[in-house]
């Protein structure tokens, strides 16, 4: 429960008695229970939006904050603490609940992304539908549920009119088919991007209140430094939250208002017939509910290393209940998105992403009963003749994948630079679903929504129930004829160069999007190519493994996207095939292009990630020390605070060092304590104090000049403890600022490789570092994360400066 600060000052002194060990935990002594906990809550870095201004000149990604894991460690445990040596009954059911409260909130979490995930399918279905007709019983119904067991394979129009009386075509004119189809495509990407344009949002480089409260006044007196401008609900979210997940923040891109944007959105963009897909927006989704559950737990609401532990899980949902693919949801969690990712995290992955599936199969939204999405049996085994075909379609991938990732790089550096597309997003929308449209209808096999090319492309033609799609009544006419049916090889040609096509002018619009069924129906197309010249088993085997090298060599999955194919067409007998291509392509792709396309979008995208394994292969190249990292001596003046002996500062020059961070426009601040102590005139680390928690001591703690409280102009805080507290003077005020400075902060030896570094912040998921002489333990630096990235970022781009 919120409380007034100075509320609370009314009811307890502000002074500390600090002995050596300067825990926290340990210096609560004269304060009450309550009081603690105001000010434990009072410093979140997360309630406090990380809101403040960093260390050093300004550094590329100034506008996001992150979180630190070790601070929130070392919160989170005594939290437990304190919840533990509480005796009373009360207390013994919230330490119950807390032990429980992962775990239901993973089953919430999934439930109710099951819940958003069949309201969007079902949605899409319908509006998609519409395109070619609509149903004479209930408008609202999708095709398939509207001719129930009278569905054709494939929709064309005179199937649909032999078939299925209850679906009305438009018309049978081909002419006004064709009209139809691109002009409602059109108007449902105007619909999506419209929509998305509603998150635009800008991350601010330094929150007004804190530009105000520099100032002295209620208004800023000077222009915030410009934020970064992005559209929360466009494209897959996938890259923000490996960003995310990796310990940056992104204000508002998890609410309420993005979840309900983005699935709306993702209804029309998939239903445009656009080479995109709604399985990247369903992790986005889930995110988003994680989030939101999240923030009903005090336990996950007030800690980021806790809350991202919640999303890590949630991830895992999203991709369940995109492909009915529990296990590969857990799995790709791990693999792609998350970077920390402990053994309870997998369990609560594995509970969240089974909850999903379950609900999902309960809600039935394909009206199977199944949560296998494309099933098929084809009743033949491969032979080992086989593997070099499989090899083939690896290779293919790997090709596919590479070009793919730097020529869509290429193209949105070229074509989205141009100021009218890039003031105009709608319009890039609107000409992309134009072009898709002109390009798709003319072909059978693309006209129809990605997800049901695929299941026409993975048919097995010796099934009966298969037998009578257009697929198979082609390759009938070949066998019959004695011939090769050309026609239907030149649909296969074309349908595969125009989704490799699209799908690279297209990831990166301005509409809820992701790259994976683009990917799978290239690759389906593709293998079904292939399949026309082998006879001894169905094209289907070689279109469903094409199909997962090719998503291979776009996204670089291997592990997580062997098991999804699997869970996706219920065929465990060809996961050997599946691996043995998927490995191909992605060796193939890496030797093309070393990043994947969620990689390669964090850059176009601009945001920071730190990928130990990238960054420590950068440095090592350039056998490299850390002092390159260090700060220039203006910055290193700004943020350093030499404490006297009396360890009391006074208010002014801390007052001066807050506003000269907040000139800087960046986020993410501190200041480091150093102290000269006996007849050495070197003055040595003592310790760091956040921007964020400065901030709180400077503004919340000290009383307002008023009758009661004047202002005194000898203003004292006490940032270092000593053993003897010495009472103020009648003629000064003292606040002890001691329980939020980090008396044991990190260091590391400016000589040390810069490997070392790297390491530590990855591993450790350090916000900032201190960088000490060699051999006298001098402070010479500090390294904040963001400078880190920054730096590595130059380094990949062949500069190797900052």
């Amino acid at each position: 429960m919120p409380v007034d600060p100075e509320s609370a000052t009314e009811r307890t002194a502000l002074l500390y008695h600090v002995a050596n060990d300067r825990r926290l935990s340990q210096l609560q002594h004269e304060q009450d229970e309550e009081v603690r906990s105001i000010i434990s809550s009072a410093v979140t870095k997360e309630e406090q939006q990380m809101a403040g201004s960093t260390v050093g000149e300004r550094l590329p990604y100034n506008d996001y904050t992150t979180i630190d894991w070790l601070h929130d460690l070392v919160k989170d445990s005594y939290r437990f603490r304190y919840i533990q040596s509480r005796k009373s009954l009360r207390y013994k059911f919230i330490s119950m609940f807390e032990a429980c409260s992962g775990w239901i909130a993973v089953i919430l979490i999934g439930a109710l992304t099951a819940c958003v995930a069949f309201v969007v399918d079902v949605s899409e279905a319908t509006v998609s539908d519409w395109k070619l007709g609509y149903c004479t019983r209930n408008p609202l119904l999708s095709r398939e549920a509207c001719c129930g067991d009278k569905t054709p394979l494939f929709s064309s129009r005179s199937e649909l009119a032999d078939q299925c009386d209850h679906f009305k075509i438009w018309t049978d004119s081909y002419a006004g088919s064709f009209a139809i189809y691109v002009g409602l495509a059109l108007v449902f990407g105007v619909i999506s991007s419209s929509a998305t344009m509603l998150t635009r949002s800008s991350l601010p480089a330094v929150a007004p209140e804190q530009s105000s409260k520099a100032n002295g006044s209620n208004t800023p007196s000077q222009p915030l430094p410009a934020g970064k401008v992005m559209y929360m609900a466009a494209g897959s979210g996938i890259p923000e939250i490996k960003t995310i997940l990796s310990g940056f923040v992104i204000p508002n891109f998890l609410s309420l208002k993005v979840l309900l944007v983005k699935a709306f959105g993702a209804i029309f963009a998939v239903a445009t017939g656009m080479c995109l897909g709604k399985e990247g927006p369903f992790v986005h989704i889930s995110t988003c509910v994680g989030y939101l559950v999240a923030n009903w737990f005090p336990k996950y609401q007030d800690n980021g290393r806790k809350m991202r532990e919640l999303l890590s899980s949630a991830c895992a949902s999203g991709l369940s209940v995109a492909f009915g693919a529990p296990i590969g949801g857990v799995l790709f969690s791990y693999e792609e998105i998350s970077t920390y990712f402990p053994r309870k995290v997998l369990w609560r992955a594995f509970l969240c992403s089974l909850t999903a599936a379950m609900v999902l199969k309960a809600l039935n939204p394909t009206g199977t009963g199944k949560l296998v999405l494309f099933e098929t049996n084809y009743g033949t085994d491969y032979q080992p003749i086989h593997y070099l075909v499989f090899v083939l379609l690896g290779i293919a991938g790997g090709i596919f994948g590479g070009l793919f990732c730097k020529l869509n790089f290429l193209w949105s550096k070229w074509f989205r630079a141009f100021p009218l597309i890039n003031q105009n997003p709608v319009l890039e929308v609107f000409l992309v679903v134009l072009a898709t449209t002109l390009l798709q209808f003319p072909n059978p096999l693309t006209r129809e929504p990605g997800d049901v090319i695929i299941k026409n492309l993975l048919v097995d033609c010796k099934s009966p129930v298969s037998a009578s799609s257009w697929v198979c009544a082609n390759e009938d006419a070949g066998v019959d004829a004695g011939t090769t049916n050309w026609p239907y090889i030149g649909y296969l040609i074309y349908g595969t160069l125009t989704k490799l096509v699209l799908t690279i002018i297209t990831f990166g619009c301005k509409v809820p999007s992701g790259v994976i069924i683009p990917a799978l129906d290239a690759g389906a197309l593709f293998g079904r190519l292939v399949g026309q010249s082998i006879t001894s088993i169905s094209p289907g085997i070689f279109a469903m493994v094409g199909a997962a090298a090719f998503l291979a060599g776009v996204s670089r999955m291997t592990i997580s996207l062997a098991v999804i194919m699997f869970e996706l067409t219920g065929q465990l007998d060809y996961v050997v095939p599946h691996m043995l291509a998927i490995l191909v392509a992605k060796w193939v792709a890496d030797a093309i292009s070393s990043e994947g396309v969620y990689d390669l979008a964090q850059t176009v995208l601009g945001h920071p990630f730190l990928d130990p394994d990238t960054a420590v292969a950068a440095v090592r190249k350039q056998a490299l020390l850390t002092q390159v990292l260090v700060p220039p001596k203006q910055t290193m003046d700004d943020i350093t605070v030499h404490v006297p002996l009396s360890n009391k500062v006074p208010f002014a020059l801390l007052k001066q060092k807050l506003e000269r961070l907040h000139a800087r426009g960046l986020m993410d601040a501190g200041l480091v304590l150093v102290q000269a102590h006996g007849e050495s005139t070197v003055p040595m680390l003592q310790g760091y104090i956040s921007q964020s928690e400065l901030e709180f001591g400077l503004t919340k703690l000290i009383p307002s000049s008023s009758p009661s409280h004047p202002r005194l102009p000898d203003f004292q805080i006490r940032l270092l403890g000593s053993l003897v507290d010495d009472a103020p003077s009648p003629d000064t005020l003292e606040i002890d600022l001691t329980p939020f400075v980090d008396r044991t902060p990190l260091t590391i030896c400016a000589k040390a490789p810069l490997e070392y570094a790297v390491e530590m912040f990855s591993k450790l998921g350090l916000r900032y570092l201190c960088v000490t002489e060699e051999g006298t333990g001098k402070l010479v630096g500090v390294i904040i994360k963001k400078r880190l990235v920054g730096y590595l970022e130059g380094l990949k781009e062949g500069g190797g400066e900052e």
